[in-house]
């Protein structure tokens, strides 16, 4: 299956296991609950979805790599005690807190946050003399003399033995005791994904043409030469930062993340490619509705491998738009919680808005602390967390000195103003998104080009939220309009002719 769908089978897998009876016991007893085993190639996505399932569901995430781990750190550092049985005296050994377990532990501490995912990467790679002490804690959860407490979820990972030469097959035995979900790499799921954390559209739009090249292992007389999806998601960010700071991106670069020189080489050209279009398509203009009739006429006759990096400069262009606008909506209505519920306090009772406002910032302190520690928020939520305390901050100061129902009227006006500025800024990216189906439709009509951008945005997680709330008349108009299945299919189709055509032509060369 692909990581989407292994992220779906875990994410039911975990609701299952921390489902509980009527007296508050797991309704399967922790012995029973199998750890998963997820095994797929490296650097698909195992470490991030585990990241996500925890964000999504609330609940903190310890992760660790066995292979780091002797037997002594695993279970516990043994140590001589004296206890008695029967009036006679014997020496025992004991052991300290595996550090696995203490780290859970640890995150409990720190986040307040008592469930929790504990995720063991590359369990099939641990030494011989912890491979025992593994299939004992498969069993019951636990290292050493320490169980891994209640409430957390075993999910444990590893490669399959082709790609790692460390890997120790498993016995039955041990496959008798996990929940085994096996996941392959898949461009079509991973490219939706990419569009939500930003991943560079020279990296989409060249992946697009060329799937491929999404994911390789070969082996060569010179070793192992492979590109993975994590390596296209560290070049990306590696390409962002280096246009920040003006630095050059070249085929050195690439190659130190893409491990295939062929690749790297071909992607170093694509990306050089990319940045003439993007000198030469004037994508702000385009957003503005003043499009020059010479950018026009250049998308008409272009092949299609440029016109799929034209939509890619326009769908990263209009989602650093809509980004922001989304992101402060969310701000907002988290604000807005929280002074209603100050004012509810005050119109109640005699209370000091400004001590319950203080008291409103230091729990988004407590909480955005707890969030971090458990690994429970993404960048994007510990952005709006920043945002919310900032804005709560900055409405303090304008209530110091003023009576109550002058400090209300102020948190109210601040609210007030705060919302039109967003509402009059989500509008004029709304006009931006109707002039990028202006400028498709005199460009490219109803062809394959226009169903890329509906679907481009339809699969987009801040487009399609910022549409379902402020709409667009075009984007409905074509999206009714455009027979999604049998279209997609066909511009699948020739993306697929398109990176045929392209293979048979480095071939030649």
């Amino acid at each position: 299956m692909n990581i989407y769908e292994a992220k779906k089978q875990i994410s039911s897998a975990i609701q299952a296991y921390r489902t509980r009876d009527a007296y508050g016991r797991p309704v399967i007893p922790m012995h029973r609950q199998r750890p998963i085993f997820l095994i797929g190639a490296p650097g698909i996505g195992k470490t991030a979805i585990m990241e996500q399932i925890a964000q999504e569901m609330g609940i903190a995430l310890v992760s660790y790599s066995m292979t780091h781990h002797t037997r002594q750190s695993a279970l516990g550092l043994p140590f001589i005690v004296e206890k008695e049985y029967d009036g006679e005296k014997f020496r025992v050994s004991e052991y300290t807190m595996s550090e696995i377990i203490g780290a859970i532990y640890e995150k409990m501490e720190k986040s307040g946050v008592k469930e929790g995912i504990l995720f063991l990467d590359e369990i099939n790679c641990v030494s011989e003399t912890l491979a025992p002490a593994m299939l004992q804690f498969l069993q019951y959860k636990v290292f050493g003399q320490h169980r891994v407490p209640d409430g957390w979820i075993v999910v444990t990972a590893g490669n399959p033995p082709e790609y790692n030469q460390s890997v120790r097959e498993f016995d039955m035995v041990t496959w008798d005791r996990l929940k085994r979900i096996d996941v392959e790499a898949n461009y079509d799921v991973w490219h939706t994904w990419a569009m939500d954390q930003g991943v560079h559209p020279a990296v989409t739009s060249y992946l697009d043409i060329r799937k491929g090249d999404f994911y390789q292992v070969e082996s060569t007389v010179d070793g192992k030469t492979f590109v993975t999806p994590r390596g296209w998601v560290d070049l990306s960010d590696m390409i962002r930062l280096y246009e920040q700071l003006n630095l050059k991106v070249d085929e050195d670069l690439v190659g130190q993340y893409l491990q295939n020189a062929k690749i790297a080489k071909q992607f170093s050209h694509y990306y050089d490619l990319w940045q003439k279009y993007s000198s030469d398509y004037q994508v702000d203009q385009i957003l503005s509705g003043k499009v020059p009739e010479a950018i026009t006429q250049r998308a008409q006759a272009a092949k299609f491998d440029e016109r799929i990096s034209l939509i890619a400069l326009l769908m990263d262009a209009m989602l650093g738009e809509v980004k922001p606008v989304m992101s402060q909506r969310a701000m907002l209505e988290m604000v807005q919680k929280q002074l209603t519920n100050v004012r509810r306090i005050c119109m109640s009772r005699r209370a000091d808005p400004l001590q319950l406002m203080r008291n409103e910032i230091d729990s988004d302190r407590t909480k955005l602390k707890q969030g971090q520690m458990g690994g429970m928020l993404s960048q994007e939520q510990e952005g709006i967390y920043f945002q919310v305390i900032s804005y709560l901050e900055t409405c303090l100061s304008h209530m110091e000195g003023l009576e109550q129902q002058k400090m209300l009227d102020i948190m109210k006006a601040d609210f007030d103003a705060s919302t039109k500025a967003v509402k009059k800024q989500a509008q004029g990216v709304k006009k931006k998104m109707e002039n990028l189906f202006q400028f498709a439709e005199n460009t490219f009509g109803e062809g394959q080009e226009m169903l890329i951008i509906v679907t481009e945005l339809t699969a987009a997680e801040a487009t399609a939220r910022f549409i379902s709330q402020y709409g667009c008349d075009a984007y409905f108009r074509h999206n009714q309009s455009l027979l999604f299945y049998e279209r997609q299919l066909n511009v699948i189709q020739e993306i697929d002719k398109l990176e045929a055509s392209i293979d048979a032509e480095d071939s030649a060369q």
